[in-house]
């Protein structure tokens, strides 16, 4: 077997949940690096083969596969303990759509070239760029904590795909202060779920630079 390699940024809350679904499913890897202060995801060589120059980008079994929740389907497919979403249909599409509120909805416009453009282009003072931030993620979190269950975890007793879209998010608003009083069942969510091994090996602090 070729080795898997994880392309990616120790912050990116995408990579994030990459590296979490690897460790859930006990899938070996070798990370490489990529700097997005640096735009080394916009190198040629790297362009080439992920023409969106975003990270992570997973090479495995011969293929470069990008965007984070692709990444995991995959690795669902082929390593499919622990389950990242129900064989329930309905089940399935309740945790595609909680996982959604934040991949699609709220991450994507809280990224580092949104917010790269808001002060660089439109000229916004960093506490307003925080704003913005802190508006995306409430409104997300408002909605995520109304279908959050009352006990366990989004996947009850283990991990869903839910779980893993939620830590790196939670991490991302701790970043800009966000106040958390009003999400009591997202907070007990995340703290159960970071004291898991498979999360603390994740986190940044344990991949970043030197």
């Amino acid at each position: 077997m070729k080795d898997i390699i994880l392309f990616d940024y120790w912050r990116s809350s995408a990579s994030y949940r990459v590296r979490i679904v690897l460790n859930l499913k006990n899938v070996p890897y070798t990370r490489v690096p990529t700097s997005l202060l640096d735009n080394e995801q916009k190198a040629p060589d790297y362009v080439a083969r992920n023409p969106q120059g975003f990270v992570p980008m997973l090479s495995i079994d011969g293929h470069d596969l990008t965007q984070s929740l692709a990444i995991i389907d995959y690795l669902d497919a082929n390593y499919p303990a622990p389950a990242m979403v129900s064989s329930n249909s309905a089940d399935r599409a309740k945790t595609l759509a909680q996982a959604l509120i934040i991949a699609a909805d709220t991450h994507p416009i809280d990224n580092l070239r949104i917010l790269r453009y808001l002060k660089e282009q439109m000229g916004q003072s960093q506490e307003a760029v925080d704003a913005w931030y802190r508006h995306w993620i409430i409104e997300g979190f408002t909605a995520l904590e109304a279908m959050a269950p009352e006990e366990g975890l989004f996947g009850g007793d283990l991990p869903n795909l839910a779980d893993v879209c939620l830590v790196p998010q939670m991490a991302n608003a701790r970043r800009v202060d966000t106040p958390f009083a009003q999400f009591p069942k997202l907070m007990r969510i995340d703290a159960a779920l970071t004291a898991l091994p498979a999360f603390v090996a994740a986190h940044p602090d344990q991949v970043k630079p030197d």
